[in-house]
């Protein structure tokens, strides 16, 4: 009887509150729901009686414990009044009217045409949707869309600005013509708004924050605490390519503030050597919205003050929204390379074996060739305009940096494999997997080699167990 008497009064609740104690929530007795997939639950008139006030009967068992809360994720009746009240808003027509001109918008859209009519016939649908990203925003942002959304979806957010930002990821996926690069880039990268209303007062906002970061910071770089930061960079600036670019004297006072900048607002990582190499690609690209030769055999000094600041601010905005998503590449001892190395490593020994093994053979470690790779993004292994095609698709792919890189990276070590496998000892094949020769390679050859990842990416990106050896 003693040992019954325990049982029940194990469940008796103590007055007094203690952590971990369950209490009362008013208001989360059930889920969310969505009207649109409940509309058969409506049922007019039924309506739950008005909930009693006062405090809730103690449970004093577990018995009664468990019969109060058993219903908690049921949908009763008191659903009913809600999803009948949402059904009152919802209005069909509107809904249908403000779908029937966006389809309308997209059939008769005009595309611009560009200067160099050559490009006309294979990118007209890149101008098309960079037009309707600006119209879609404009559409839903109105005074009469506005009183459409509080008829209809009050709640909802428009869903049109992603569908036209996923179509031009796909369509920059190709390559990105020259024209309308720039703009492409910014848009890719989330660093420059898709409402065209917003971007002029985004990119104000944005380069004078940037050159208040240099008014705050920039003069401690001889600090004591940052001199070493800044000499390295110093140092490094000198070693990148293209020379005839790096080497002019502004451009190399551009990229210290940009590099010493980054490396004060990322104490985690601090400047990393490598790092200096992705700022290129952001640079060149920007300098084409003001020139229309090519940046290797340009003065940049020539360009006028205000232009060269705003390619300063937005090619450092850019560039730290690419380092966000791979920044434990730069971290402490690196961890992000040393992981995406060992994984091309296992995904080469699945997709070529032979390759695997004879470098195995000659005591290759994929560490001593693959670091830099993975480092600089292959921009030390191929040419800038090879760099900045391959950065077309970075930008339009998901995970481009960081994911789908390991793909492009088995691709182009398999791309040797004939060369590779013609080499019979160790140095040999240091040599060569250091100097590839790429110097000749263009926009064909690049896309090939993307071809080729994605193919491996489809392959094995979902399916892990295709790593393991």
């Amino acid at each position: 009887m003693s040992s019954e008497s325990n049982r029940k009064q194990f469940w008796k609740r103590n007055t007094a509150k203690v952590p971990g104690s369950i209490q009362h929530v008013y208001g989360a007795q059930h889920p969310p729901f969505d009207p649109l997939l409940h509309a058969n639950l409506i049922r007019a008139g039924n309506k739950p009686p008005p909930a009693t006030p006062g405090k809730p009967k103690k449970a004093t068992t577990f018995q009664e414990f468990e019969s109060i809360t058993s219903d908690a994720w049921d949908v009763g009746d008191d659903d009913d009044e809600l999803l009948a009240m949402a059904a009152q808003n919802l209005n069909i027509e509107v809904v249908m009217e403000t779908a029937n001109k966006v389809r309308a918008r997209c059939e008769g859209v005009v595309v611009k045409k560009l200067s160099d009519g050559a490009l006309n016939t294979y990118f007209p649908s890149l101008w098309s949707v960079l037009e309707n990203i600006e119209y879609f925003l404009s559409l839903w942002t109105s005074e009469s869309a506005a009183l459409h959304r509080q008829q209809s979806l009050p709640h909802r957010p428009p869903l049109i600005p992603l569908v036209a930002r996923l179509e031009l990821r796909k369509l920059s996926w190709s390559g990105i013509p020259r024209q309308v690069r720039p703009i492409t880039w910014k848009l890719l990268s989330g660093y420059l708004p898709a409402n065209a209303d917003r971007r002029e007062s985004v990119l104000q906002r944005k380069r004078q924050e940037y050159f208040g970061f240099i008014q705050q910071y920039y003069d401690s770089r001889n600090d004591e605490h940052h001199q070493d930061t800044y000499r390295q960079i110093h140092i490094d600036i000198p070693r990148m390519s293209p020379e005839s670019l790096v080497l002019q004297p502004k451009v190399t006072e551009i990229f210290e503030r940009i590099l010493f900048i980054w490396a004060i607002r990322h104490p985690a990582s601090g400047y990393v050597q490598g790092i200096n190499d992705l700022v290129t690609p952001f640079f060149v690209v920007y300098v084409f919205e003001y020139i229309e030769e090519e940046v290797e055999n340009f003065d940049v000094s020539s360009l006028q003050e205000e232009a060269l600041r705003n390619i300063e601010a937005d090619s450092f905005w850019c560039m730290s929204k690419l380092l966000d998503g791979i920044q434990d590449n730069y971290t402490f001892a690196q961890p992000g390379i040393q992981k995406k190395v060992k994984a091309l490593e296992e995904l080469v020994s699945r997709i070529d074996e032979s390759v695997h093994r004879h470098m195995q053979h000659y005591e290759v470690e994929y560490l001593q060739f693959a670091f830099r790779w993975m480092n600089n993004l292959l921009m030390r292994e191929l040419p800038l305009r090879c760099t900045i095609r391959l950065w077309d698709t970075y930008q339009a792919e998901p995970e481009g940096f960081s994911h789908f890189h390991l793909y492009v990276c088995a691709a182009f070590l398999v791309r040797w494999r004939k060369e590779i496998l013609e080499e019979r000892d160790f140095q040999g094949l240091m040599i060569l997997l250091q100097n590839l020769p790429t110097m000749h390679w263009g926009n064909e050859e690049v896309s090939v080699l993307l071809a080729e990842a994605y193919r491996l990416k489809f392959a094995f990106a979902d399916a892990p167990n295709h790593y393991k050896r």
